[in-house]
């Protein structure tokens, strides 16, 4: 499966470990193209229905229904844990995501 950045897509992200984000839910990728092309891992940030809002989580939409992007939980994954494509972000997501990722972990 050809994975591209800001696409969402069903993740089975078990086994974890202690507080890590389980289940088989959707995620988004944030490894740039030139990394998910190249390599058998892709960089992910799962998503949840519920959240609060912390500084650290993105507000989106997505099949009709209100999420959260959990970039305090990012993580690399083999690909062979994707189960399959459900979407991409839309520009304004992506801008916001982007902006949460600068502030969380550059500087």
């Amino acid at each position: 499966m050809e994975v591209k950045q800001y696409q969402i897509i069903l993740v089975n992200l078990d086994p974890t470990l202690g507080s890590e984000i389980q289940k088989t839910r959707p995620c988004v990728i944030v490894s740039p193209n030139e990394m998910n092309d190249h390599l058998r891992t892709v960089v992910i940030a799962p998503m949840t229905t519920s959240s609060r809002k912390y500084p650290s989580r993105v507000k989106v939409k997505h099949n009709d229904q209100d999420g959260w992007i959990v970039i305090d939980q990012i993580r690399t994954i083999d690909k062979i844990r994707v189960v399959k494509y459900l979407g991409s972000l839309k520009e304004k997501e992506i801008r916001e995501c982007k902006r949460v990722i600068r502030e969380t972990y550059v500087d």
